[in-house]
């Protein structure tokens, strides 16, 4: 890369690099995981999806051979932009259809998964090293995962099984994206009878999950503080409101009148957490009725961006959201000594939330992408041309700031040191690439709007 070679160019390499490894990442049936200290062998599934196909264990990155139900979901949706695009990155069309296919099937199957077997079987427990004992699951908590538990489980492993490692559990947000992901993959692509109906039996669930556990409280996207979170509310009607569309397209009237309805109640319960002294999206409400210092979090950006649709709050073109990222940026402005002295090109890089302390505390490329996207899709949704365009402009400087963290190599980690810009945490991460693969469709959705480039 020439420090003159223009955004778009620059972009065009990328793309091709990312989609190729987030590739990776789907159905890699030929790596083999162990973990010793779990007496665990594991080889992935057709249909799975890791976070990482990086073999770590903490040694000094981090284990992210898992299918977790939130990354496999923004993953297979990352796919589908790829498959609307027609682009030949990594893999022709068809075979990106076999990848959601088999990810439809891999799905439906982990819906069998029961605890119960499990917590009765003794054998497995001695496999486990005795310093690993600490960090597994009691037999009552395993014996309680199954039905729709098993969708708030987390994650899982890349075989299918369930994971016996204790984790902050449970999550709500996963079937809810599942389920935009799949409506949308039914938007894009025809289906043959099978995988039709194999994807609308999933929907259904997913859908059906979303509506009876939406209002309850689970942990938040980083898996931290338990509460109600604006993230997983806001993709939870976002999926109510998309599935009762398909619903009522179905003729099911009387299912579609009652997601809507739990829609419009999650869509109220959202305007509650705008600050209006602080000026920004409150991004949790705890069940201890506790105060978080993490109210300022990207995950409220993210949520507009994964939720999107076409309403006018809590999504791309909500104000309310693109003041909580100029409150966002304004932090990580003054928190990140990488932020400091950058060029008039560069937007800050930003992170999760204030005083983060997982693994380098530092920007995420998920996060500075994000900020990107939003700004990409707002400028699609306005028709003002002045304001469009100070848009993209905004969004370009985000993207110039993760081209100028991402190295010549193009591998995109989970985070950048936020003093040395160094990459660390989990390498190869699948969200970062489907996040720059996002937000550059959005990018060029915007520029065939505007005629330009």
């Amino acid at each position: 890369m020439t420090a003159m070679e223009p955004l778009a160019a620059w972009i065009d390499r990328e793309l091709e690099h990312a989609a190729a490894q987030m590739l990776r990442s789907i159905s890699p049936t030929d790596l083999l995981k162990t973990r010793p200290g779990f007496g665990q062998t594991i080889r992935a599934r057709r249909g799975s999806i890791v976070a990482s196909p990086v073999l770590a264990a903490y040694d000094p990155d981090p284990d992210y051979f898992f299918h977790w139900y939130r990354d496999s979901a923004v993953v297979i949706e990352a796919l589908g932009v790829l498959f609307e695009q027609a682009h030949p990155q990594g893999a022709p069309a068809h075979r990106l259809l076999e990848h959601f296919a088999d990810f439809v099937r891999f799905s439906l199957a982990l819906r069998e998964l029961d605890g119960r077997a499990l917590g009765a079987a003794s054998d497995w427990r001695g496999r486990v090293c005795e310093d690993f004992l600490r960090f597994v699951r009691s037999d009552r908590e395993l014996e309680a995962v199954h039905g729709d538990a098993v969708a708030a489980d987390t994650r899982v492993n890349a075989d299918g099984t369930l994971d016996i490692s204790r984790w902050a559990r449970p999550q709500h947000d996963g079937p809810a994206l599942r389920a935009l992901a799949v409506l949308r993959w039914m938007r894009r692509a025809a289906f043959d009878p099978p995988l039709r109906a194999a994807a609308s039996s999933l929907l259904r669930a997913d859908l059906e999950f979303v509506r009876r556990h939406a209002h309850t409280p689970c942990f938040d996207i980083w898996e931290e503080e338990e509460g109600l979170h604006y993230y997983t509310l806001c993709v939870s009607a976002a999926a109510l409101n998309e599935g009762a569309r398909w619903l009522a397209e179905h003729a099911e009237g009387e299912e579609a009148s009652v997601c809507r309805r739990e829609a419009a109640a999650l869509y109220e319960s959202l305007d509650r957490y705008w600050l209006a002294g602080e000026g920004h999206y409150r991004s949790r409400m705890l069940a201890s009725g506790a105060p978080s210092p993490k109210d300022l979090d990207i995950s409220v950006v993210l949520a507009a961006l994964h939720a999107a649709g076409d309403r006018e709050r809590h999504c791309p073109r909500d104000p309310r959201i693109h003041a909580t990222l100029e409150r966002l940026t304004a932090l990580f402005e003054a928190e990140y000594a990488i932020n400091r002295g950058r060029p008039p090109s560069r937007a800050p890089a930003l992170g999760r939330y204030r005083n983060d302390v997982y693994y380098s505390g530092g920007a995420y490329y998920f996060s500075t992408l994000a900020a990107a996207e939003l700004c990409y899709r707002a400028a699609a949704g306005t028709a003002a041309s002045e304001q469009a365009h100070a848009l993209a402009a905004q969004g370009d400087a985000f993207l110039e700031t993760v081209r100028a963290f991402t190295p010549p190599s193009g591998d995109l980690s989970e985070q950048f040191d936020r003093n040395t810009g160094a990459q660390t945490s989990a390498k190869h991460l699948a969200w970062s690439y489907a996040a720059f693969i996002s937000t550059t469709a959005a990018r060029r959705a915007l520029t065939l709007r505007s005629g330009s480039r």
